[in-house]
């Protein structure tokens, strides 16, 4: 036990009371030595209590801090908690989460067993209404994430990302820490960062952890928008880190967009829309129905609006980025003007 590393969790909590004491509580119940482990948890202007929360569970325990992050934002949280941390090794924990109790263990693990220079596990979505849930299902699937396996896989792989990643406080002094222009997206940006400099990312689904996904289409509608939005940015710093899929649910929005134009003019352009339309709606139910037999038939309903507000949202969201930074293509470093659907 005395050769195990230190371990520091940076906690970015912005407005997180419905959910941050389960996650404290799972924290305090890692398996990892406590003596082993440094919480800090960095509040961005929370105005529903967490401060309050935090302070109340955190006061009996040393190795837990609360700091203010006054940017708000997740990027500028994890920097300042990369500025005042202790750890040998490092990960990054969204305020939303549960952890499994060998949750930090396993990732130190697999990171000596593997010598990879970040690992993390499959993101398992969880809810407590029946839309959360579907959304959840929509967000651990291929058809609504494409090829994201980090977010799906059964097996250890390595992956071009994965979901609150553990390194050694080395590779943050090599690569560099998060892209605060980045509102969306930051942590897909460093791993690209990573990757590019030649680093391994590894998804060993054993590493377990539960998010609280979005439990309305609303909510799912502004997260993915924004993830559409800032993708932009990232493409315009990082051309070769875009995949295919990432750019699929832009043609879409832009197919629409155009058959429906042409419906207004020819008759054809609305075969093209029903065409378009039509196919689309059967390989949603499709997935829809596979999953709802394989989960429940109370999630078929549900599931293909959350399909829909995923694509939609996130086609619209990088079509608007790129009306929003298309003079931003030689701007390397730039800030972004950041968008708000509260």
């Amino acid at each position: 036990m005395h050769s195990l590393p230190s371990v520091s969790l940076l906690v970015a909590v912005r407005n997180e009371a419905e959910h941050i004491e389960d996650l404290i509580a799972s924290i305090k119940a890692q398996e990892y030595p406590a003596d082993k482990l440094e919480v800090i948890i960095l509040d961005g202007g929370s105005t529903d209590g967490t401060r309050e929360i935090v302070k109340a569970l955190i006061k009996e325990h040393a190795n837990y801090r609360l700091i203010g992050n006054p940017k708000t934002i997740q990027s500028a949280a994890w920097n300042l908690g990369l500025d005042v941390c202790r750890g040998e090794i490092i990960s990054i924990v969204s305020g939303h989460v549960i952890l499994a109790p060998d949750y930090v263990s396993k990732a130190v693990a697999t990171l000596q067993r593997t010598c990879a220079d970040m690992v993390g596990g499959t993101i398992r979505a969880v809810s407590a209404t029946r839309v959360g849930e579907a959304i959840a299902l929509a967000m651990s699937h291929p058809f609504g994430v494409g090829g994201a396996r980090h977010r799906y896989t059964e097996r250890e792989e390595e992956t071009d990302s994965v979901f609150m990643g553990f390194c050694h406080r080395s590779v943050y002094e090599e690569i560099g820490v998060y892209d605060e222009e980045l509102v969306r997206n930051q942590d897909d940006e460093f791993s690209y960062r990573l990757t590019k400099a030649g680093g391994r990312i590894l998804c060993n689904p054993e590493i377990k952890s539960y998010y609280h996904s979005r439990s309305t289409y609303q909510s799912l509608w502004k997260q993915y928008f924004q993830y559409g939005y800032y993708k932009v940015r990232v493409l315009q710093k990082h051309p070769k880190q875009m995949s295919l899929r990432q750019f699929v649910p832009l043609g879409f929005v832009l197919a629409l967009l155009l058959t429906s134009l042409l419906a207004l003019f020819t008759p054809w352009g609305w075969f093209a829309l029903v065409g378009l339309v039509g196919v689309y709606t059967f390989a949603n139910l499709l997935a829809s129905f596979l999953i709802a037999k394989r989960e429940g038939w109370r999630y078929f309903w549900p599931l293909p609006l959350a399909f829909a507000t995923i694509h939609l949202s996130y086609g619209l969201g990088f079509l608007i980025g790129l009306f929003k930074f298309y003079n931003r293509w030689n701007d390397k470093k730039g800030k972004v003007p950041q968008v708000s659907l509260d």
